[in-house]
C-alpha cells in the first residue's frame, strides 16, 4: 500500500507501520528497513547474485502465468522488468549489505520489490501501488526466501563457473603448454628440499602446471552438478504450500533454457533447503584449486628471484616499477596477487564450511554468507588467473644459460652415477666435489671410476631430464 507526499516521497506500509521512500527509489518499505538494520561492510551483492535472483524470478512468472496462478498482464510486465535488470537497468537499486537477516529474506524482498515498482510503470501505475502489482502476492507468488536464495546460490555459481572460472582456467592451461612447447629443450636443475635434485626439463615443469589446472577444472565440474538440483517450488518449508502441483517441474525446465544447463528437481524439496553440501563441494574444489595456484605462483616467484642474487632461471614480465625508494626493480607482482587472492578463497572455504553446518532444523539461515562468499571466490579466482596469464605467464623469458649452468653445476647428477659406480663411491664423489669445487665429471675421471665416453653418455643432461614416453 502506498500514498504519495509531495514530490520527494511516497509513503509504504508494512506489517511495522509506514515510511517515507524516496520517490526514484525502485526498492520499497522492506529493502529501507533492511539499509537501516544492517549497515555492516558496504558491500552490495554480487551482480552475478542479482542476475540468478531476476532469472528465477522471470521464470517464475513465466511459470505461475501458464498455470493461471498470476494475471498474464503481469506476468508480462514482470518478466520485462526483469529483462531490463538483466540488460544492467536498476542495478544501484540492490542496496542491503551482503551481511543481513538470516537466509537472505532482506535481499530477496529488494529484488521483489524492485521488480514489482519496475512492473507498476511498465502498467502505467505508479510506485508503491502494490494492489496493483505486489512484491509478495505476485512476483513472489509460490515462493519463499528459504527456497529461492538456495537455488539463486545454485544459478550464481553456475554463472560464475560459466562465464568467469572455467575460460580463464582454459586460458591459462592454453598459455602454460604453450611455454612448455617453448622451453622444452631448455634443461635445468631440480630442486627438491629446496636444494639440488636431477635435471629437468623447464618445458615440463610448465606442462607439469598446464596438467594440474586441466585436472582441476575436472574437479570443479564434477563437484558442480549437484548445483543443478533445485529445491525451488519447496516453499517455505520444502512441503510446496501454496504452490500449483506442475509449479516445480515447469519452472526448473524454464530456467534450464535461460541459462543452458539441465536443471532438475530435487527428489525431496526439504533436503535440498536444508543441506548446504553442493555448496560445501563446490568450495572444497575451489580450495583445491587455490592450494595449487598458491604453489604454481610460489614456484614462479623463486624461479624469477634475483636478478643478481636468486635463480633468475626465467623472467616474468615487469609491469610496474617495483619500489618507492630503489630504482630499476621490478617484482612479480602478478604472482603476489594470486596468493593473496587465493589467501582469502581458503578463508572463505572455512566460512563457508561454518555456515553449512549452522543450519537448525527445516532452514539454514546462513545462505547469505555462503550466497557471497562462494560465487565471490569463483569470480575472484577467474579474475585471478585470467590477469596472471595475461600480464605473467603469456610474456614469461627462459634464462636459458643460467638454467643450463644450474644444471650442469648440480651435484644431484652423481644420483645417475650410482648404477655404475656404486652408492658409496658416488656419496664421495659428491662430497669431493662440494669441498673441492671440482666438477663430478673430473673427480670421476680421476678416481678411474669410469672411463670418458660412457661418463659423457651417463651425464647426458638432455637423456636424463627427459620424461618417459606416454603409455595410452
Amino acid at each position: 500500500m502506498s500514498e504519495t507526499t509531495g514530490a520527494a516521497y511516497r509513503i509504504e506500509k508494512d506489517s511495522m507501520g509506514d515510511r517515507h521512500i524516496p520517490v526514484e527509489a525502485y526498492y520499497g518499505i522492506q529493502t529501507l528497513r533492511a539499509t537501516e538494520n544492517f549497515p555492516i561492510s558496504g558491500i552490495n551483492p554480487l551482480p552475478t547474485y542479482v542476475d540468478a535472483c531476476v532469472l528465477i524470478k522471470k521464470a517464475t512468472a513465466i511459470a505461475n502465468s501458464e498455470l493461471g496462478c498470476i494475471p498474464q498482464d503481469i506476468s508480462r510486465a514482470i518478466i520485462q522488468a526483469a529483462d531490463e535488470v538483466l540488460n544492467g537497468k536498476f542495478r544501484d537499486q540492490f542496496v542491503v549489505d551482503v551481511y543481513q537477516a538470516g537466509a537472505g529474506t532482506s535481499h530477496h524482498m529488494n529484488v521483489n520489490e524492485v521488480l514489482a515498482n519496475r512492473a507498476l510503470e511498465i502498467l502505467g501505475d505508479e510506485k508503491g501501488n502494490y494492489k496493483r502489482v505486489s512484491p509478495n502476492d505476485h512476483v513472489n507468488y509460490g515462493q519463499s526466501t528459504n527456497d529461492v536464495i538456495p537455488t539463486a546460490i545454485r544459478i550464481g555459481a553456475l554463472l560464475a563457473l560459466e562465464h568467469s572460472l572455467y575460460p580463464a582456467l582454459s586460458d591459462a592451461v592454453t598459455a602454460l603448454d604453450n611455454k612448455a612447447d617453448e622451453f622444452q629443450d631448455i634443461v635445468k636443475s631440480g630442486r627438491t628440499h629446496m636444494q639440488d635434485a636431477v635435471p629437468v626439463r623447464l618445458g615440463e615443469s610448465f606442462r607439469a602446471w598446464a596438467q594440474i589446472l586441466s585436472d582441476h577444472i575436472n574437479r570443479i565440474e564434477r563437484a558442480s552438478e549437484d548445483l543443478m538440483v533445485l529445491g525451488l517450488g519447496g516453499s517455505a518449508a520444502g512441503t510446496g504450500l501454496n504452490t500449483h502441483p506442475q509449479y516445480r517441474h515447469r519452472v526448473a525446465q524454464i530456467l534450464s533454457e535461460l541459462i543452458d544447463k539441465p536443471l532438475q528437481t530435487a527428489v525431496h524439496l526439504m533436503a535440498a533447503m536444508q543441506s548446504m553440501a553442493p555448496f560445501v563441494s563446490v568450495s572444497g574444489s575451489l580450495r583445491n584449486l587455490a592450494q595449487d595456484c598458491v604453489k604454481i605462483s610460489h614456484d614462479l616467484r623463486l624461479m624469477d628471484s634475483g636478478p643478481k642474487t636468486g635463480l633468475k632461471e626465467i623472467q616474468l614480465p615487469p609491469v610496474q616499477p617495483g619500489s618507492s625508494i630503489m630504482p630499476g626493480k621490478y617484482n612479480p607482482v602478478m604472482a603476489e596477487m594470486t596468493s593473496m587472492v587465493c589467501f582469502q578463497v581458503m578463508g572463505y572455504d572455512s566460512a563457508i564450511a561454518l555456515a553449512a553446518q549452522a543450519g537448525q532444523l527445516e532452514l539454514n539461515v546462513m545462505m547469505p554468507l555462503i550466497a557471497y562468499n562462494l560465487i565471490h571466490s569463483i569470480e575472484i579466482l577467474g579474475n585471478t588467473l585470467s590477469a596472471l596469464t595475461k600480464r605473467g605467464i603469456e610474456g614469461i623469458q627462459a634464462n636459458r644459460d643460467r638454467c643450463r649452468d644450474y644444471a650442469e653445476g648440480s651435484l644431484a647428477l652423481v644420483t645417475a652415477l650410482n648404477p655404475h659406480i656404486g652408492y658409496l663411491n658416488a656419496a664421495a664423489v659428491a662430497k669431493e666435489s662440494l669441498e673441492t669445487g671440482k666438477s663430478l665429471r673430473q673427480i670421476v675421471l680421476e678416481r678411474e671410476l669410469m672411463n670418458p665416453d660412457d661418463l659423457a653418455k651417463v651425464l647426458n643432461l638432455e637423456e636424463m631430464s627427459a620424461l618417459p614416453p606416454t603409455e595410452h
